[in-house]
């Protein structure tokens, strides 16, 4: 290993070392066509963007670049980034064809195209893996030191990335309430040593084309709920950051452009990430436990499935592959449904049904779709890598596979188990009571409903000028209706409710009761004021109908309008469930809600998919959790040696 090369310190994109805000480093074995070179860097394109003046840059030249100037480096033409587009896929397969050599060719002389250096980094180098080995090796930090201090082995690049993650020096401190029976070590004497949680402070950039485009996010979690960290609690299918497919479902938000979030409301984080144009996100991701076996050896503390490469060579570029793509309701990704008699893949035989594809020829597709897929497979020359998750084999017959669906009776439902809101959150009803002419409408329009996917009360998303709602000033955006003329709204169904509403406003007389979630954090409130005083053509324009509620506003509810639905969890020996939860009896904040911080790679709680980021555990067993603390809830968990029951409610994300 050169001298001075470190795992902290090397790319593991391009296995070179370099700042982290500047571009990769390739080591190119033919001479480049002109037309594929950056005019600033004056090296191949790596995330070429185009400007409307017809220059082509690399990303990363011109996002820097733009940052001291307002124009075009070659026609000085005025320029904003927001302005520019993402090359064509023809442009981008050039660039990913170009053959480099491995950075560590003192030891490994191979060489490849561009888009396939990453995967031979990480699966075939010699070099990079006793990189890795070492770093592996080495103490792991806890969770908490990692959000507090850089580790030892980190150079001042890396520094940027996870030495100040958190700028609030209370966090270093064990946070109270914040319980890990996920990490509990067992106490039987067979079980392997598990070194520390393994977790990543990772930089990932994400740029909106359109400035209201949507990354895909759903996000819980802030300084004003029992999270206290910004969260991720779930990535939209097809979106922005699907595409991209770094960011994961539990990953936190520690910074974004550079801003705090380790301190921030809800609220304000929301509008951070709501900025237009380029965002720079710095997060935390969990990488899963490992093991060490009693020779020291480090192995992955659970096996869902074995990694695959296979590598089909069409004897032309136009060759049908003759593979069947799908993605599933139930988890993320593409998969492979069928090998078409007689096709290439099939007469290979190394790719199965089923099997779930994570990169072909370089490209992330953990997150990605069958039509993104086919893009590639289409774009690429004779050869085609692939890289898949093949299933584990069920160990017995009829034997129970660990990402089951639930049993019928696990069914969503109206929860009856009583508590009080988290600290800070409450609600207040109000009643409006109208004469008005029968025909004249309400001017509301609502969304909900019981058979929504989250199984939400019917809540009010806009509330028209045209309307007597409107004049009388009581009703918002946001309430969540309780009832019309003393028919209760709270149980039905979108359509239901519908015909409710109708129907009652039909009559002269209408008294209409609802719900106000109240917050101590100021922002939110200001947020919602400032949206509810929009000018009424303002309020006319589709976003503003298609609004939807902050997590934070769910949180206030009284219970008895909670649904919450049963998750059984399963697992075969000593290993951890699999989830951290922050909450309990509290002397400085009295009782509050038990929710899911953190869900871990590899485990139980990850491999069923069901049980998110934000969730909040009502019960676990059937027996209600109102009054534990740390100390009775941690016993009743670790008891459950192969299976456990936990009772959830679960709110929908603020969508971003």
């Amino acid at each position: 290993i050169a001298p001075g090369l470190s795992w902290a310190r090397v790319c593991k994109e391009c296995g070179q070392q370099h700042d982290g805000l500047e571009s990769h480093l390739y080591e190119y074995q033919d001479d480049v066509d002109d037309e594929l070179v950056c005019h600033i860097c004056l090296q191949p394109l790596i995330r070429p963007m185009d400007t409307p003046c017809g220059h082509t840059y690399c990303f990363h030249c011109l996002s820097n670049f733009l940052k001291e100037q307002d124009f075009c480096p070659v026609d000085r033409q005025r320029l904003q980034l927001h302005q520019c587009r993402p090359s064509s896929l023809l442009v981008r397969n050039l660039l990913d064809k170009l053959t480099v050599m491995c950075p560590h060719n003192t030891e490994c002389q191979q060489q490849m195209q561009r888009c396939e250096l990453q995967p031979h980094l990480h699966n075939r180098c010699p070099v990079f893996r006793r990189l890795r080995e070492e770093a592996e090796k080495r103490k792991r930090p806890s969770w908490n030191e990692l959000k507090g201090r850089k580790s030892d082995g980190e150079s001042s690049g890396d520094a940027k990335h996870s030495a100040s993650l958190s700028r609030n020096p209370t966090r270093d401190q064990p946070e109270p309430g914040l319980i890990n029976p996920a990490y509990e070590e067992s106490e039987d004497d067979n079980t392997p040593l598990r070194s520390s949680l393994v977790a990543e402070a990772n930089v990932v950039e994400l740029f909106r084309e359109e400035p209201e485009e949507e990354l895909g996010l759903r996000i819980v979690g802030g300084k004003d709920t029992p999270l206290g960290n910004i969260v991720i609690q779930e990535i939209v299918r097809d979106s922005l950051a699907a595409r991209d497919g770094r960011l994961a479902p539990g990953d936190h938000i520690l910074e974004v452009n550079d801003i705090s979030l380790a301190s921030v409301p809800h609220a304000r984080a929301m509008a951070v990430l709501r900025l237009p144009s380029l965002l720079k996100l710095t997060v935390m991701q969990e990488k899963g436990f490992k093991t060490r076996d009693p020779h020291g050896n480090t192995t992955s503390n659970h096996n869902p499935g074995t990694v695959l490469q296979v590598t089909l060579m069409k004897s032309q570029r136009s060759e049908p592959l003759g593979i069947k793509l799908i993605r599933k309701s139930d988890e993320s990704g593409v998969f492979i449904l069928d090998l078409l008699s007689g096709g290439l893949a099939a007469k290979d035989g190394k790719l199965r049904n089923n099997d779930k594809v994570l990169a072909i020829n370089g490209h992330d597709l953990r997150h990605g779709t069958p039509e993104s897929a086919a893009q590639i497979i289409q774009g690429s020359e004779v050869r085609v890598n692939f890289v898949v998750m093949r299933p584990a084999e069920t160990q017995e017959e009829g034997g129970s596979s660990r990402g089951r669906r639930p049993e019928p009776q696990y069914f969503r439902r109206r929860s009856t188990y009583m508590k009080d809101p988290p600290g800070g959150f409450s609600s207040q009803e109000k009643t409006v009571s109208l004469k008005k002419e029968p025909r004249l409408s309400l001017g509301i329009t609502i969304a909900g409903g019981r058979d929504c996917r989250s199984r939400l009360p019917v809540y009010i998303t806009s509330v028209q000028p045209v309307g007597c709602l409107h004049r009388d000033g009581t009703i918002k955006r946001g309430d969540v209706l309780l009832s019309i003329n003393g028919v209760d709204l709270t149980q039905l169904t979108y359509s239901e409710a519908v015909s409710v509403l109708k129907a009652q406003t039909a009559q002269s007389q209408v008294v209409l009761r609802v719900i106000q979630t109240l917050s101590d954090d100021s922002e939110e409130d200001i947020e919602s004021a400032s949206k509810d005083d929009l000018d009424p053509l303002e309020e006319l324009r589709d976003d503003t109908l298609n609004w939807t509620p902050l997590w934070t506003r769910w949180l206030g509810l009284p219970s008895h309008m909670h649904w919450c639905r049963d998750i059984v969890l399963q697992k075969t020996n000593n290993e951890s469930w699999g989830f951290s939860i922050v909450g309990g009896y509290e002397e400085s904040h009295g009782q509050q809600p038990f929710f899911i911080k953190t869900i871990v790679p590899g485990t139980p709680a990850h491999f069923d998919g069901r049980l998110k980021c934000g969730d909040e555990i009502v019960a676990v067993n059937g027996a209600t959790t109102v009054g534990m603390n740390n100390s009775s809830l941690i016993p009743m968990l670790k008891l459950q040696k192969n299976k456990v029951t936990l009772t959830v409610v679960s709110w929908p994300g603020s969508l971003v």
